[in-house]
């Protein structure tokens, strides 16, 4: 490999160490249903996020929230010692793609068959941190 994909592969490395994912793969629910639950905690901060997914009354909140959960978990795995509140954990980025669908049929009038499409969705969801991004961003600026 060369030394200019070499750099940038370490690059890429030393970024992706500040971000803490979680996916949900094959979420029985519309991806348009799921994206504007997606749509309301993109770029909040962790807490406030689980809030509005706890108290919401849509279908996919508490599937969104198990998988905010899932993301924390991984932040602590790889930051034992660290207080969440400390780092100011907020969701970066959330992603909703379609899944696949199933293909059914509903009994219609007159010997008919309606086709109906069972969508599910992809999820990705990927948390920063702002005390880590600020600290990159210093480091970044001496060199």
């Amino acid at each position: 490999m060369g030394s200019r994909k070499h750099n940038s592969a370490e690059a890429r490395k030393e970024m992706n160490k500040t971000l803490y994912v979680a996916k949900l793969n094959n979420n029985p629910t519309s991806p348009r249903k799921t994206r504007l639950m997606a749509d309301a905690i993109r770029g909040m901060e962790v807490d406030k996020a689980l809030g509005i997914l706890q108290y919401s009354q849509r279908e996919s909140a508490p599937k969104l929230r198990k998988l905010l959960l899932s993301a924390i978990a991984n932040w602590q795995q790889k930051n034992e010692g660290k207080r969440i509140e400390e780092s100011n954990l907020y969701v970066k980025q959330i992603n909703v793609d379609e899944g696949r669908q199933l293909k059914r049929l509903r009994t219609a009038p007159r010997g008919l068959g309606y086709r109906i499409k069972k969508r599910s969705n992809h999820v990705t969801l990927i948390l920063g941190s702002k005390v880590d991004e600020k600290n990159a961003k210093i480091a970044k600026t001496e060199n």
